[in-house]
């Protein structure tokens, strides 16, 4: 295709010349790519600039445009060139050390808040709706978009953000500062749980000592919601260009399988959680029938499983069992 010119270019011309480019290069979405790249250059919403087709585009901009353009024609991902993704009504920051937000990372958002609900009525109490009192920890929290949009829904609840990639927690940090809830997130540098404050469950004394420091129930958790990695090592060959050559390898593989940081999060999720506290876990598209069964023991109940829109299990759900062999 030639070159577009920097002058005289129009809306209408930019976008279908984006448009172009990105389908003979077989981009996916590729009309929303266009789309989404020239309102980011312009600084415009969609219904400005299809109310405005013949507004010309100042040089810079066009020069600009198509550059993202082209970038986007090598696999770069759109959020990259933007630097931000939608997610729960709520804009994050995104970079390339944090996994994107997917729309169907939302359905753990929906677990987790109907199951709190749920509780409350189940054990005869009026509904929290604010949260007030609980502790929350996301693992793997990446660019913070379940701990904040909870943190959103849940304005009396306390959260743990955890992330083994330290700049995936400023990135979150930075997310959770945007949205004004920086004061309830403790962000934590570690592997799963094994860095948590709380003490855990399977470790306290049955009968302590008079004057002995434990760990109370008010030190563990009502709540841990996780999308942890879960795509395996060989299946990265399958996955988009975008995601295998952008996305980081930290938030994306959960081994050669892919479902093998189920088991350790589950059994370190056993310890932290109160007695009826809940686990929400996003799962992998194939991950269910692996783990499903890690949940049946004496330590969970009330498990239930979720399928995303396009019918696959795309979120399971248990709660602490109210007592269990230690």
């Amino acid at each position: 295709m030639q070159e577009t010119t920097a002058k005289n270019v129009d809306i209408r011309d930019a976008l279908k010349q984006g448009i172009g480019r990105l389908r003979d290069a077989d981009v996916a979405s590729f009309t929303l790519a266009a789309e989404i790249l020239l309102l980011h250059v312009l600084g415009r919403d969609r219904a400005w600039i299809y109310a405005h087709p013949e507004e010309i585009v100042r040089d810079e901009d066009v020069r600009r445009y198509f550059a993202l353009i082209a970038r986007r024609v090598t696999g770069e991902p759109t959020q990259h060139l933007t630097g931000k993704q939608e997610f729960w009504g709520l804009e994050f920051e995104v970079t390339p050390d944090v996994l994107i937000p997917r729309p169907e990372t939302e359905h753990v958002i929906e677990v987790a808040l109907d199951r709190l609900a749920v509780r409350e009525v189940r054990a005869g109490r009026p509904n929290r709706g604010a949260g007030a009192g609980l502790r929350i920890a996301d693992i793997g929290t990446g660019s913070g978009c379940i701990a904040i949009a909870l943190a959103k829904e849940l304005p009396g609840a306390a959260f743990h953000a955890v992330d083994i990639s330290s700049a995936a927690l400023a990135v979150a940090r930075r997310n959770a500062a945007r949205h004004g809830v920086e004061d309830r997130i403790q962000f934590v540098a570690g592997s799963l749980l094994e860095k948590f404050a709380g003490a855990p469950i399977l470790e306290q004394q049955a009968a302590p000592l008079q004057g002995t420091k434990t760990a109370h129930s008010e030190e563990l958790l009502d709540l841990i919601v996780s999308n942890p990695p879960y795509v395996g090592r060989r299946e990265a060959q399958t996955l988009a260009r975008e995601v295998r050559e952008h996305e980081p390898e930290l938030a994306l593989y959960g081994g050669e399988e892919g479902y093998e940081l189920y088991y350790e999060l589950i059994r370190q999720a056993a310890q932290h959680l109160k007695r009826g506290g809940i686990l929400v876990l996003e799962l992998g598209h194939n991950s269910l029938p692996t783990v499903e069964p890690l949940l049946d023991s004496a330590h969970w109940n009330n498990v239930g499983v979720t399928n995303d829109l396009a019918g696959i299990p795309r979120v399971i759900a248990a709660e602490r069992a109210a007592a269990a062999d230690h």
